[in-house]
C-alpha cells in the first residue's frame, strides 16, 4: 500500500492554498483567545507552583470512571457549579469533547436539534454522532427559527426540541439574542443549549457569561470554555444534575477519555476564585474594546462591540496577502477563509486581548488604515 492518494490530497490542498501547517508562536498577539492575558501571568505560575508543592499530580492516570476521579476535579466541578449558578457541572479536557458529549448524548431519537447556522464545528460533529434530527436556522434570526420549527412539526416531528446557539460568535464577534431565545424555548417547551466559550470570563455579571441569568433553570444547558479567557484548558458543561448524570453514563467522549489533569483542575479553581474577587482585567479589556471601536470607525470598519473584531478582506488571495503583510510588520493576525466562513466573506480575525501594548494597537490600526485607503479592506 502506498500513500499516493494521501499525497495527492496534500498536493491539491497546497495548489489551492488550503494546506494547513503548524506555525511557531511569534509576533504581537492579535490571534489568540487569551482575552484577559492570564496565560503567562504571575497568577497562573503561582497557582501551579502551590499545586505542585502540595503534591497534586500532573497526570490523572485513567478515565474518570476508573481511577482518574481525583479530588481537584470533583472540587473544581462543585466550585464551577456555584460560580456559574447551575445545579451541577462536569469538567471535560476540551471544549470539543464537551460539545461532542452534549449533542451526542442529551438529545434523543425523535428529538430535533434546531441550531444556528453558524454553530461551532464541534457541536455539529456532536449532532452527527447523536440520534436526533437536526435543522439549521438563519444566523440570529428568531423568525427563521420559528419557521423551521413549524416546518418540522408540520412534517410530523413529535419529539423534544433542543435549540443550540453560541452566546458570542467567534468569527463575527456578534452576540446571540439569548433572552429572546430563552423566552421562545420556554414557550415551545424546548431546551436551550448555549455555548459560552468565547464569553466565559469576560462577559456577563462577573464574567459568568451572557446567559448567566438563565443558569440553574431545568432546561438550560451551558458550555463554558476554560482554555480561552480562563487561560488553562478544558470546558465545563453546566446543567441540571440529571442531565450531567446522563453525560457521565452515556457521553462517549467523557467515558472513554483519560481524565483531565488534576494539576490543571487545581489551577482552574484558583482562576475562578480570582475572577470572583477581582474585575480589574475584565474592566481593562472592555476599555480596550471601546478604544479599538473608535479606531475601527476611523478607518471605516463597523465595530463588533465585543473582543472579536472581524476585518473584512474578501477573497482568498487578498486575505492571505493582508495577513502576510501584517506578519511582516510583526503582527500575528490570521486570515479566515472558507469553509470556516462563507466564500466571499473572507476576513482577518482581530482578537482583542490584554497582551499587546497600547502603542502596538495604534501601530496596527495605522497599518489597517493604510490597507483601507488602498481599498484592500471591505
Amino acid at each position: 500500500m502506498t500513500l499516493s492518494a494521501h499525497q495527492g490530497l496534500l498536493d491539491s490542498l497546497a495548489q489551492r492554498q488550503r494546506l494547513r501547517e503548524l506555525r511557531p508562536v511569534q509576533g504581537i498577539d492579535f490571534a489568540s483567545n487569551d482575552y484577559l492575558g492570564l496565560r503567562m501571568s504571575p497568577l497562573l505560575g503561582e497557582l501551579a507552583n502551590v499545586a505542585l508543592q502540595s503534591g497534586i499530580p500532573v497526570g490523572s492516570g485513567a478515565a474518570r470512571l476508573l481511577r482518574g476521579n481525583h479530588d481537584p476535579l470533583a472540587a473544581l466541578e462543585a466550585e464551577a457549579a456555584a460560580f456559574f449558578g447551575t445545579g451541577s457541572a462536569l469538567y471535560f479536557g476540551s471544549g470539543f469533547s464537551a460539545n461532542l458529549a452534549i449533542f451526542s448524548a442529551l438529545p434523543q431519537a425523535l428529538d430535533l436539534v434546531l441550531h444556528d447556522a453558524l454553530l461551532h464545528a464541534s457541536s455539529r460533529d456532536g449532532i452527527r454522532l447523536g440520534r436526533a434530527e437536526s435543522r439549521a436556522f438563519a444566523h440570529n434570526d428568531l423568525e427563521s427559527l420559528r419557521q423551521v420549527l413549524r416546518d418540522w412539526r408540520r412534517d410530523g416531528g413529535m419529539g423534544r426540541v433542543w435549540i443550540a446557539v453560541e452566546s458570542l460568535y467567534s468569527m463575527d464577534g456578534d452576540l446571540a439574542p439569548v433572552a429572546a431565545l430563552a423566552a421562545l424555548a420556554e414557550a415551545e417547551d424546548a431546551f436551550l443549549i448555549v455555548d459560552e466559550a468565547h464569553a466565559t470570563g469576560v462577559l456577563g455579571p462577573g464574567g459568568r457569561g451572557i446567559a448567566a441569568g438563565l443558569a440553574g433553570q431545568e432546561r438550560i444547558v451551558l458550555m463554558h470554555g476554560c482554555g480561552k479567557a480562563l487561560a488553562v484548558q478544558g470546558a465545563f458543561v453546566c446543567a441540571a444534575p440529571a442531565l450531567i448524570s446522563v453525560l457521565v453514563n452515556r457521553a462517549r467522549s467523557f467515558i472513554y477519555s483519560t481524565a483531565p489533569s488534576p494539576l490543571l483542575a487545581q489551577i482552574l479553581r484558583g482562576v475562578l476564585a480570582h475572577l470572583a474577587q477581582d474585575a480589574t482585567r475584565r474592566r481593562a479589556l472592555q476599555a480596550r474594546v471601546d478604544r479599538i471601536a473608535v479606531r475601527a470607525r476611523q478607518i471605516g470598519l463597523a465595530p463588533s462591540g465585543s473582543h472579536i473584531q472581524p476585518v473584512p478582506v474578501p477573497g482568498d488571495a487578498r486575505s492571505l496577502a493582508a495577513s502576510e503583510m501584517l506578519a511582516g510588520q510583526g503582527f500575528d493576525i490570521r486570515a479566515i477563509r472558507a469553509p470556516t466562513v462563507p466564500k466571499g466573506a473572507e476576513r482577518l480575525r482581530l482578537s482583542i486581548t490584554m497582551n499587546p501594548e497600547d502603542g502596538q494597537i495604534d501601530m496596527l490600526f495605522d497599518l489597517l488604515g493604510h490597507l483601507a485607503a488602498k481599498g484592500d479592506i471591505g
